[in-house]
């Protein structure tokens, strides 16, 4: 990734994300059933209370996801995604000054949470919904672009790459082309390897490894792996005990490139993100 590209300002709808450092995103999961926190924020009250603590941190960005893409998750209807996340973003933006990141395929979830002040759209289907490059376009907001092979109920079943890299990027390179084409600016655009998603261990560790490979457009990477199956499969830990190989691989990824860290763990993730800076900016 270039110094260029390195310092571009990331437009989020009425507001901007500083990239020149690697910015850290909350997780909040509105929804009963995501693999690490499902059920703990989907009253509004809970779900304020957990931005709350996750901006004092210093996350920049809160993620609000209503529709769990946990392996074997089933989809949600229109109606009930708008219902957990509308209220969330709205309620964060008038109570914060954060950028809200809203975690949704669903054109009318983005419509409708632009227009209370979402500033990204974080689609891990890559707006692959009919009619989400439409929407999409339509709020002008920050995307991000996620690879992931297969569906969310199915993508862990026997994935397969002839060539990972390649495929990773080939997805990646026609769809950061079809928003382009559906007017999103590049400037706005981010790209997501999509670790987890539609890929063994060995898929994760590899594609990981050759992160600074994998940059469409020399696009900012959006990384995500925090308390992920790569960590438990490779640890042989649960879920609750995954922090240090999460700040491991954020660590990794600080040096490889990425632009945003997506977390549970903000304060330690923040920590382990600063110092790997820091080391890096003293080497000169």
């Amino acid at each position: 990734m270039t110094d260029a590209v390195r310092a571009r300002w990331l437009p989020c709808g009425s507001q901007r994300l500083d990239l020149s450092m690697t910015r850290i995103m909350g997780i909040l999961n509105v929804t009963p059933d995501s693999f690490s926190d499902g059920g703990h924020f989907n009253q509004l009250d809970a779900a304020l209370y957990r931005s709350e603590q996750m901006l004092a941190e210093g996350a920049e960005l809160i993620d609000v996801g209503g529709e769990s893409t946990r392996p074997g998750a089933a989809p949600v209807s229109v109606a009930e995604e708008l219902d957990r996340v509308v209220p969330v973003v709205e309620a964060l933006r008038s109570r914060f000054d954060v950028i809200v990141s809203m975690d949704t395929s669903t054109p009318e979830v983005m419509r409708a949470g632009a227009d209370v002040g979402a500033g990204l759209i974080n689609d891990v289907r890559a707006l692959r919904r009919p009619g989400a490059l439409a929407a999409a376009a339509e709020t002008g907001l920050a995307v991000c672009l996620m690879h992931m092979q297969g569906e969310p109920g199915s993508m862990q079943a026997a994935p397969h790459y002839d060539d990972l890299l390649a495929e990773v990027n080939d997805f990646l390179l026609e769809r950061s082309a079809a928003a382009l084409a559906a007017g999103i600016a590049e400037e706005a655009l981010l790209i997501d390897p999509g670790f987890g998603f539609g890929k063994t261990l060995e898929h994760n560790l590899q594609l990981f490894a050759r992160m600074p490979e994998v940059a469409p457009l020399q696009r900012p990477l959006l990384v995500g792996v925090s308390r992920k199956s790569m960590i438990g499969n490779l640890l042989q830990r649960p879920v609750e005990q995954r922090l240090a190989g999460g700040l491991a691989l954020a660590s990794l990824a600080v040096g490889l490139g990425a632009r945003i860290i997506r977390t549970h763990d903000v304060a330690a993730t923040l920590d382990a993100v600063r110092m790997t800076e820091a080391v890096s900016a003293a080497r000169g």
